[in-house]
């Protein structure tokens, strides 16, 4: 090893953590919609294009599990099942806008 060279550090465990739920593919995304206000499923599921049901409902349960998202119901009628964001949920919409503000300025647009 040159004398230039380094140790490479280990990833801190809380930047793990946060990248074991918002490193899933989706989560940043729901989170970031749910950040306009409360949503119902379906109207999750048009915002977020692409996203299965499957996946979706996945999604809202490990974030939920997590501390993030919170489900509601309504015993109506109709039935109404709401998902909003919790305090700490709400925590990441700056940390959210500002990734999406450097992504926007650093990450190229590839085709696919």
């Amino acid at each position: 090893m040159s004398e230039t060279a380094h140790e490479i550090q280990r990833c801190d465990a809380a930047v793990t953590l946060a990248f074991s739920v918002l490193g899933k593919r989706w989560n940043g995304m729901i989170v970031s919609t749910l950040g306009g206000g409360p949503s119902t499923f379906v109207a999750l599921r048009r915002a977020v294009a692409g996203i299965s049901d499957t996946v979706l409902s996945d999604r809202l349960g490990e974030l939920a599990d997590a501390g993030l998202v919170e489900r509601s119901v309504d015993a109506g009628p109709p039935v109404t099942v709401s998902y909003a964001l919790t305090d700490g949920g709400r925590g990441l919409l700056p940390i959210l806008d500002q990734l999406g503000r450097w992504a926007s300025a650093n990450l190229a647009v590839r085709p696919r």
